[in-house]
């Protein structure tokens, strides 16, 4: 099992998620790695929970199936439930996003692609479209008349 973690400093902002339901499924991207030879896929991978294929020679299936160029083996991995939020903390925490049960490969890098979503801290205020590909993000609560922000953003990818 491997977990996707985040440390994050949130100002005005809590319960960050990323917006990935079945009618608008998040594609968590990362860095692929064979866990027999240590061959690293060239490319970045994207996985949606919501997207199963089978897998060769089994009745089961997994949310992302991937066969090793140098060694031939197939990898696996599956989400395990529905993602987590982000819960503001002073100071930043490290706090699990996701888990997956991975077989034969692991992520070893996460991109923040596709839409989050977050709630004032002390405001109704919703906050969606937010982008974390740059690595910070800010806006403006009008109900409180202050910037809301995220930044410091640690993505680490760890055994579960």
């Amino acid at each position: 099992m491997l977990a996707l973690t985040l440390t994050a400093d949130l100002t005005g902002i809590t319960e960050l998620r990323p917006l990935d339901t079945a009618d608008e499924p998040y594609f968590y991207t990362f860095k692929v790695q064979c866990t027999s030879c240590r061959e690293t896929h060239p490319n970045w991978v994207s996985i949606s929970r919501f997207e199963s294929t089978d897998i060769s020679g089994s009745k089961g299936d997994a949310n992302f199936v991937w066969r090793c160029k140098s060694c031939k083996r197939e990898s696996t991995a599956s989400i395990k439930d529905a993602p987590k939020t982000y819960v503001h903390a002073s100071p930043p925490t490290r706090q699990t996003i996701i888990e997956f049960d991975c077989r034969g490969l692991e992520f070893t890098a996460f991109q923040a692609n596709g839409e989050w979503m977050a709630k004032g801290l002390e405001t109704p205020t919703k906050f969606n479209a937010i982008d974390l590909s740059e690595g910070e993000w800010y806006d403006f609560d009008e109900k409180s008349a202050e910037e809301v922000s995220i930044k410091d953003m640690k993505w680490e990818i760890r055994r579960a």
